[in-house]
């Protein structure tokens, strides 16, 4: 596999490693900061309005700036933002902290699959969004392992003032890598963006997007109260149900290897429809689970399913669009995914606080459901224009 692969995926590692600790201590927050759970949630939901408004810019500018400075970028940020919530002991600044590492993340993801999807050749875009996939679900247990040592022997703080340095380092090599130093040169980059967008939507790249965006509704549903859940229904520990959510990302090591195997060989439309039906009967058992052991278990068959999604869904996102247009094609993919991402946890936790925490199982199973009725509507041709 290409050099190039490696280094994005490498950084993909490094850029996970905070995405799930500001859902994983919202108990944490709850009591530190002595705030209701509707006020929590904006630690997941501005954030995540925040990465919408970057995603059309990025990907414009995916296709003109070199991708080791953006990727660079991308680190500095990251380990900027961090440090400074090490620091805070406002709540709002905290959520002003958290917004600003989050900018990081349309900068990468849109910066590293525009580029793996041009370096590989089509018939191999599968199995490098699969090692791609696997290395962020790697960071993200990472992180929720330190996150667990650090409450265990610190405080959660110690997360934030940890991982900056070695972001920071890498950040410095990712600059000075050359295999990196690629830009766009063809003509499509001097067209205006407006005259782009018309060659992305075609029919079958909306149906794709309201299939993931229904998806994401029912994933964010879940991953966001999943800790609530474990602390005030099943009553356990803050540090325990950080341990149990942290067994996700490593099951979702193997996941997402497996769906990008599978993409090659069965597809990745077909690939994408088995790992949602086993997304849906693993999330409809979990709050069934009669004991802690069979509750781990199932909650690990779910986060292998729900990690096992990304790798077809990004080569969908190839198979759909031009290549030429790829920055402007991920930049879509990810803005639809930002929108549903903000809205969520807020309606969730509307529904919650109207019923129990409970109700965000069915919930979720619901809309999962919907994005795969809906995802059998896709009909398409690989695009190589």
């Amino acid at each position: 596999m290409e050099r190039s692969v490696w280094l994005v995926s490498i950084t993909h590692m490094f850029l996970e490693v905070y995405y799930l600790i500001p859902v994983a201590l919202i108990p944490v927050f709850m009591s530190e900061f002595h705030i209701g759970l509707l006020e929590t949630s904006l630690v997941a939901t501005v954030p995540s309005l925040v990465t919408i408004f970057m995603n059309i810019p990025v990907g414009y500018l995916a296709d003109r700036i070199s991708v080791n400075r953006l990727l660079s970028a991308s680190m500095a940020i990251e380990a900027a933002s961090a440090f400074a919530i090490s620091q805070t002991n406002s709540f709002w600044v905290l959520v002003l902290c958290v917004s600003v590492m989050r900018t990081c993340s349309p900068i990468y993801h849109i910066t590293g699959l525009s580029s793996i999807s041009r370096a590989v050749a089509q018939k191999r875009i599968s199995r490098s969004m699969g090692v791609h996939n696997a290395l962020g679900s790697l960071g993200s247990a990472i992180g929720l392992v330190s996150l667990a040592v650090f409450q265990s022997v610190t405080s959660w703080r110690w997360m934030y003032i940890f991982w900056p340095v070695p972001i920071f380092v890498w950040g410095i090599i990712i600059l000075k890598s050359p295999q990196l130093k690629t830009t766009r040169t063809d003509s499509a980059e001097k067209r205006p963006v407006m005259k782009r967008l018309p060659l992305l939507f075609s029919a079958g790249f909306i149906i794709f997007l309201v299939a993931i965006g229904l998806r994401e509704v029912g994933n964010t549903g879940t991953s966001t109260f999943m800790t609530t859940y474990l602390v005030d229904t099943r009553g356990l520990s803050e540090v325990t149900a950080s341990l149990i959510f942290g067994l996700g990302p490593f099951t979702g090591i193997l996941g997402s290897l497996v769906g990008g195997f599978l993409g090659e060989r069965i597809g990745a439309k077909k690939t994408l429809s088995l790992v949602m039906v086993g997304c849906i009967f693993s999330l409809a058992t979990i709050s069934f689970s009669p004991d802690l052991f069979v509750l781990a278990i199932v909650y690990i068959l779910y986060s292998f399913f729900s990690n096992s999604v990304w790798s077809p869904m990004n080569t969908l996102v190839a198979d759909l669009t031009p290549k030429n247009e790829r920055g402007l094609s991920f930049s879509i993919y990810f803005l639809t995914e930002g929108i549903v991402c903000s809205a969520t946890p807020v309606v969730a936790a509307t529904v919650i606080g109207l019923t129990s925490i409970w109700v965000i199982f069915p919930f979720s199973v619901a809309f999962i459901a919907l994005g795969l009725f809906t995802l059998q509507m896709l009909s398409y041709r690989k695009s190589e224009k």
